[in-house]
């Protein structure tokens, strides 16, 4: 006797989120506007795989970083053997392809990336186990300036984001001799006040005390706030890096407030780092945060190389976007091209291709599961698509060559349609259209957003 049971139901994995289509205007709101930052200040683009070598990040990041320890999405290739990881972040895959590939041969590079990155955590507002990453790294720069820059780019796409009320947190963490003096004073004080350390603390105190600094347990907050502070085992180029970073932003009017305890959590860390943080996420307060990692191109085997790069959280953006009222409308289409009959559908096709010639987004009216529709159920689709014009073909048309073009927005939109010769429709449509140079149509088709008709 067969099984007629019906199959279970499949869902996605918990933490890893399906973008759906009225989700994407934000998406892409948010996309475009990062590209045309990064690009006004030189930055190229680079995309590395999302499946890297397991050594790659724990080399770099450090062993025993809660990344490494707790959080990496990490097996073996049943093929070979290979012990592969899906990337926890970015930074180390562009590092290392720009060894891979010299990038830096013929002079220090500014790129850029976005994509999604996966880490084993607790789901939570703003914070997944496939989250998306924008991040950007100046490799082959020693200087305080494109640490300064780059704190400058972030606050120019919080601007054009329309995004207020995230603030920059700026700390010096030294090179790696100044921690190591400050590191012995900081195991020796935490020592003296073992009693008051958590659990995780405990853990960590010989082999990362300096993440200790960065708790959030309220029971231990005054007696790491009085711990022995970084900034005071600094040499004076570490200082005076640190000091050229803070004369950019004072100069450019950018507030920021020195956090000692702000050490990240990535061992390829040094001298500047940095944070944008926001009170309107709850705890996932950090919505970008970069800095300096100067020794990590000679940790994967190259020469010692300068670099500084940033990358923030493309999901708690677009909460930010959305609590300061940006929800783009999501719309299909331009225009809608309603047929009835035959000759109609077959005179459709035709125009549907003409006007996408001329830079329009055009749906098609096709057969769904219940039917090829109505005149009036296709005119019901027209309006729910979005689209600013209905474009009609019926046996009328047909007959005398031409089409019907309904506007289907603005101000008494129902009154308002014209009897269009067939052959001049995409004419009379891009007429309508305000702007070519201002909507992105014509040559240069922006598929982000659509066009507006005239009022």
């Amino acid at each position: 006797m067969s099984d007629n049971k019906k199959p279970e139901k499949l869902v996605g994995i918990r933490g890893m989120n399906d973008i759906l289509p009225a989700d994407a205007p934000l998406w892409e709101l948010f996309e475009n506007t990062v590209e045309s930052v990064l690009k006004s200040y030189g930055f190229q683009q680079i995309r590395t795989p999302i499946v890297e070598p397991t050594a790659l990040f724990s080399r770099g990041l450090g062993a025993v970083t809660d990344i490494v320890e707790k959080e990496m999405y990490s097996f073996v290739d049943s093929m070979n053997g290979d012990l592969l990881t899906l990337r926890p972040e970015s930074t180390a895959g562009v590092v290392r392809a720009a060894l891979e590939h010299n990038l830096t041969y013929d002079g220090p590079k500014r790129l850029w990336y976005a994509g999604p990155m996966f880490r084993h955590e607790r789901p939570q507002r703003g914070r997944y186990r496939q989250f998306h990453q924008v991040g950007a790294e100046a490799i082959g720069f020693s200087g305080p300036d494109v640490d300064a820059e780059l704190i400058l780019m972030c606050q120019r796409l919080w601007d054009d984001l329309g995004l207020s009320g995230i603030r920059l947190e700026l700390n010096s963490i030294g090179n790696a001799d100044e921690r190591h003096r400050h590191r012995a004073d900081l195991v020796a004080y935490f020592e003296q006040n073992r009693e008051l350390l958590d659990a995780d603390a405990t853990r960590r105190l010989h082999s990362n005390p300096l993440r200790i600094l960065d708790t959030k347990n309220p029971a231990m907050q005054d007696m790491v706030n009085a711990a022995p502070k970084l900034v005071d085992y600094l040499d004076a180029d570490s200082l005076a890096h640190f000091e050229g970073v803070q004369r950019i932003l004072r100069h450019n009017n950018i507030p920021f407030t020195i956090n000692p305890r702000l050490v990240r959590g990535m061992d390829y860390y040094n001298r500047t780092v940095f944070e944008w943080v926001t009170d309107q996420l709850g705890s996932q307060g950090t919505v970008c945060g970069g800095g300096r990692y100067d020794p990590l191109v000679e940790m994967f085997g190259g020469k010692p190389t300068p670099a500084c790069g940033f990358a923030m959280g493309v999901e708690r953006l677009l909460e930010l976007m959305k609590g300061a009222g940006e929800q783009p409308a999501a719309s299909q289409c331009d225009v809608y091209l309603v047929h009835q009959g035959e000759a109609a559908q077959m005179q459709s096709f035709v125009l549907a291709e003409r006007l996408r010639d001329a830079g329009l987004d055009v749906v098609l009216h096709c057969a769904s599961a219940g039917g090829s529709g109505s005149f009036k159920a296709q005119m019901k689709r027209a309006d729910a698509s979005g689209a600013g014009f209905a474009v009609i073909i019926g046996e009328d048309e047909v007959a005398g060559d031409t089409a019907t073009v309904k506007i289907l927005r603005g101000e008494s939109a129902e009154n308002r349609q014209a009897t269009v010769p067939f052959s001049k429709v995409a004419e009379y449509l891009v007429d309508q259209i305000v702007g070519d140079d201002d909507h992105g149509h014509d040559h240069g088709h922006d598929h982000g957003s659509h066009v507006h008709y005239k009022p």
